[in-house]
């Protein structure tokens, strides 16, 4: 059953098993010292593999060396995870689309939280982690 995941454990089953994830609103190298960039190539160099969905950056084909798509739903195959980097009040418009493609989880990156669209991901199937920081957490649980 989906939940929202609060809990030391919760977080810490997730980051542990993440083999696959979509970043939602990631920045290009150009950006590299933001989050949007700086976190999804940590992840990378963990050993997962990344798959970039930009939201600007029409003209980007590749970022962190991997193949650029331009919605959740478009990615082929299965994600454990889709961790977003977008302002608050802008996740709704991304709500079906990430509902369409039905990950295992959705992340909130710190300081973001939508708790609307956190209940309709839910009720949807998907787990949700809203207002962390997956490079703090995977450094504290995975490593």
């Amino acid at each position: 059953m989906a939940r929202l995941i609060e809990d030391e454990a919760g977080i810490a089953a997730l980051v542990k098993g993440l083999k696959r994830i979509a970043v939602l609103g990631i920045k290009t190298e150009a950006q590299a010292n933001q989050p949007a960039f700086s976190v999804p190539e940590y992840v990378q160099g963990e050993g997962i593999e990344v798959v970039p969905v930009p939201v600007y950056y029409p003209e980007v084909t590749q970022i962190l060396g991997e193949q650029v798509y331009r919605t959740i739903s478009a990615i082929p195959g299965d994600l454990d995870l889709v961790e977003v980097f977008r302002r608050p009040q802008d996740i709704d418009r991304h709500v079906d689309d990430l509902i369409a493609k039905k990950p295992k989880a959705v992340w909130f990156q710190l300081g973001i939280r939508n708790d609307a669209a956190a209940k309709r991901l839910v009720e949807a199937g998907i787990d949700v982690v809203q207002d962390r920081c997956l490079l703090v957490e995977h450094q504290r649980y995975a490593r």
